[in-house]
């Protein structure tokens, strides 16, 4: 880990390029929901001065507000406020959005709630009739504080799921970021490029191996091209995120009583296309 205070060292062109180019879509979200500079910068202030207590710690030394200072330049007085303040939990769009990725993510993988070509069945809205799997039985065996009906209200609302006339729900396979829902969707921009992010800053840190961080970058295509290539990207990045999310909860499900089973791992695909000027 790097323990330098921020004059030791001057700041590298190609980072500040980089952090400048990747805060542009950011900053574009921001304005278009009023988020203020002002506003950033408080949030900011608390991000460095979290961070640099969390990971910038010497060994056998009690952390101090002078470092804390030396590390981010955040005034003392700022610092000592902030540390003390209580942080806010968050929220219940967090929770049911965690909550939602691991229900999708067990019944696209469970064999118990997959059809003969592997893909995820429809499932009974209740058991009781039918003695067998049901999204009932799904979410309580997952959740023992939200009700079923619930979280398929919820799913409903946001295009998760579908019921037909039979009463059979129906997953949208898509569903890994809900269709509507902004609190939703929000929460998965942080959870999501976060990964992301930590991934690429672990590589330039060179903390161990490298993470794999690749993508495909074609210009000069037409606007019915890239939409081919759009869905060629989903229907392969779908197989691969079924791939993994099936493995995953094996290996969870050998692993999870042994004491080294503490690791945490998160696997995406994006896709992003536009006019050269908004690449």
């Amino acid at each position: 880990m790097h323990d330098t205070s921020p004059g030791d060292t001057q700041t590298p062109p190609a980072l500040a390029g980089a952090v400048a180019r990747l805060l542009q879509p950011l900053v574009r979200l921001l304005i278009s929901h009023r988020f203020t500079y002002p506003q950033f910068g408080r949030l900011l202030k608390k991000v460095y001065v979290a961070t640099a207590d969390k990971y910038f710690r010497l060994p056998d030394k009690e952390q101090t507000i002078s470092r804390i200072h030396l590390l981010t330049g955040v005034h003392r007085k700022d610092v000592k406020a902030l540390l003390s303040a209580d942080q806010p939990d968050t929220g219940p769009a967090a929770d049911n959005s965690s909550l939602g990725a691991l229900l999708i993510s067990r019944w696209t993988a469970d064999p118990r709630y997959l059809d003969k070509n592997g893909r995820p069945r429809p499932l009974p809205r209740s058991s009781a009739k039918t003695h067998g799997v049901s999204f009932a039985g799904l979410a309580e065996e997952l959740c023992t504080n939200v009700r079923p009906r619930a979280i398929l209200d919820e799913w409903q609302r946001l295009g998760v799921v579908r019921v037909d006339n039979d009463n059979l729900v129906h997953l949208n396979i898509e569903a890994f970021v809900p269709e509507r829902g902004f609190d939703e969707k929000a929460y998965f921009l942080g959870e999501n490029v976060r990964a992301h992010l930590a991934a690429c800053t672990r590589n330039l840190l060179a903390d161990g191996a490298p993470e794999p961080e690749r993508n495909v970058y074609y210009d000069k295509l037409t606007p019915a091209a890239a939409d081919e290539l759009r869905r060629l990207a989903e229907k392969e990045g779908m197989k691969a995120l079924q791939a993994v999310n099936r493995r995953a909860l094996e290996l969870q499900q050998r692993d999870k009583n042994l004491a080294d089973a503490s690791r945490r791992i998160r696997f995406g695909f994006y896709w992003h296309q536009g006019d050269e000027e908004d690449t």
